[in-house]
């Protein structure tokens, strides 16, 4: 689909010998009946609306707020409109209005607006979320970059939409409903992996720091292997870094790498960015990094305070910036892993407890890095807990990487599976269902405009019946609220249900929340009194319209 562009139909050209014969591919604009009126609720203060705003998509429920509260116009929609965002449309958000609530529907003008008669609510909101249509969606938008972009409802209107025939529209949504429900149950289990095997990793250090890791392997060798309470400045030199002062740097000093914050994560050194520094010669030689030096990082946000690993020697001749300190240990026979895990758990109490903290940040100097408590198993045990925990962090490790490229796969079949819906490769195709041809055929047909006799006759007709039950009035030209409803699309208990959600309506009160037009309105008025659907509360001077159904009818 990437290489169609406005009406020209190439798109339609190359795909329509894909589709099953039983489709077709249209317009968006050529089935779109879509028809809105602007209304200010700040002109009717205490009045309730439902509202379809973009900030309240994500939550999945319109917004239900008085009028007052709303201050911008907003565009009238009604149950079964898609609504497809306009602003950064990067962000696949589409909406299918809910049912008739009992306040007036609303949305922001932010969103697109589509219904039509050919093509169901829940087909039409599967296929705008569709990668084909997001494609076309985002590669022609207006706008700098990010949420000041929007697409163009002119450029979409003339964007093309697949029209299976009605019944396989019903299979496909269905289908697609199972299957992306699956699917996302399947992502969200995926998405819980990655704290999973954290909580894991963090367990190990836990159980290694105090001494449950290597239990049995002290039992196994029957030796005297007690743990001893030491003070890190006890088993390690702790050293600051190199301020970074341009003024105090000389043209004559020699540039090295040297770490910074960024670079010093927990458990690993980060090396993405890696900058350097002038250091006095004088200096140098006791600033240079060695393999083993366990390194700490100050502070700043709490997630950094006390973080830090193991220098290995990854880059000669580098140094470290005063951010950062530098424990290099005494007896080599000690493991830097160890120390290091243990200022990663077990010291991070002490680093809070005893750190300068302002709000939400916290900073540890010299002297608390050098008094950090430490227990000290002897250097075999220490080697063996290496041993350990190397070993089960590499499982999680494995564990981590097969779960991300099964996750990654498991991203890629929600658009898989919708690219196959609207491809009519989904479901199977029935030889007995009307085409999407005939389809749009007979709505075309139907909609054909009949002579102005007909239709005045067919009006007079739902009128004289109404008119029968002393409700038949028209109110002083207010025919021009503007209709937003069109006839053929209500269903049959369109105004029932209106008048049972607001237990019972007057004549104008049912016509306003109806958004039909008044000769329309009388037509189905007059339908569902003959159905039996609606009564009139004969004990009622002011002829209150009421459901059949709470009346026992």
């Amino acid at each position: 689909m990437s290489g169609w562009r406005g009406v020209g139909c190439c798109w339609v050209g190359a795909r329509m010998s894909d589709l099953p014969k039983s489709w077709t591919v249209v317009p968006i604009r050529k089935v779109n009946q879509f028809t809105s009126s602007t209304l200010s609720p700040m002109t009717r203060p205490k009045e309730v609306f439902e509202l379809y705003s973009v900030p309240s998509f994500s939550t999945g429920s319109p917004e239900r707020l008085e009028g007052s509260a709303i201050g911008s116009t907003k565009q009238t929609v009604a149950p079964g409109d898609v609504l497809i965002s306009k602003i950064n449309p990067r962000i696949n958000r589409v909406w299918t209005v809910g049912q008739m609530a009992a306040e007036v529907q609303i949305a922001s003008s932010e969103w697109i607006g589509f219904r039509s008669g050919a093509i169901q609510p829940a087909f039409a909101n599967y296929y705008f979320k569709s990668p084909d249509f997001r494609e076309i969606l985002c590669s022609e938008v207006a706008g700098v970059g990010g949420s000041l972009t929007r697409a163009q409802p002119k450029r979409v209107a003339d964007y093309p939409i697949p029209i299976a025939p009605a019944a396989e529209q019903t299979r496909i949504a269905s289908q697609l409903d199972t299957l992306l429900i699956r699917i996302q149950s399947c992502n969200d289990r995926f998405d819980v992996i990655p704290a999973m095997v954290n909580r894991f990793r963090q367990a190990v250090l836990d159980a290694a720091t105090l001494g449950v890791l290597t239990a049995s392997w002290r039992e196994a060798n029957g030796g005297d292997y007690e743990w001893t309470d030491v003070q890190l400045s006890e088993i390690a030199e702790v050293q600051g870094g190199v301020t970074k002062d341009a003024k105090k740097q000389s043209a004559l000093d020699e540039e090295v790498p040297y770490l910074r914050v960024a670079n010093v994560q927990r458990g690993y050194i980060d090396l993405t960015q890696v900058k350097t520094i002038r250091v006095p010669q004088a200096k140098l030689k006791s600033l240079l990094l060695e393999a083993g030096d366990v390194l700490f990082n100050e502070g700043g946000d709490l997630d950094k305070l006390g973080r830090g690993w193991v220098w290995s020697g990854q880059i000669p001749r580098c140094t470290f910036q005063n951010h950062v300190f530098r424990a290099r240990l005494f007896d080599k026979e000690n493991q830097p892993k160890f120390v290091s895990w243990w200022g990663n758990s077990r010291g991070l109490d002490y680093f809070i407890r005893s750190g300068k903290q302002t709000t939400n940040l916290a900073s540890i100097n010299k002297t608390m890095l050098a008094a950090l408590p430490i227990r000290l198993p002897s250097a075999a045990e220490q080697a063996e807990i290496v041993r350990r925990v190397e070993a089960l962090f590499a499982l999680a490790d494995r564990i981590e990487s097969r779960a991300n490229t099964a996750r990654t796969q498991a991203q890629r079949l929600g658009p898989l599976v919708l690219a196959k819906a609207f491809r009519g490769e989904l479901v199977s195709q029935d030889p007995q269902d009307e085409s999407a041809i005939n389809l749009l055929n007979r709505i075309e047909a139907a909609h054909s405009p009949a002579p102005k006799n007909r239709i005045a006759k067919v009006a007079a007709r739902g009128r004289s019946k109404v008119k029968a039950q002393g409700v038949g009035t028209r109110w002083n030209g207010e025919e021009t609220l503007g209709a937003t409803m069109k006839l053929e699309l209500v269903p049959d208990n369109y105004l029932e249900t209106l008048i049972a959600a607001a237990d019972g309506l007057n004549a104008k009160e049912l016509w306003q929340k109806s958004k039909l037009d008044i000769d329309d309105f009388y037509v189905q008025l007059s339908k569902e009194i003959d159905r039996g659907l609606i009564a009139i509360d004969a004990q009622d001077e002011s002829r209150i319209f009421r459901s059949a159904k709470s009346q026992g009818g």
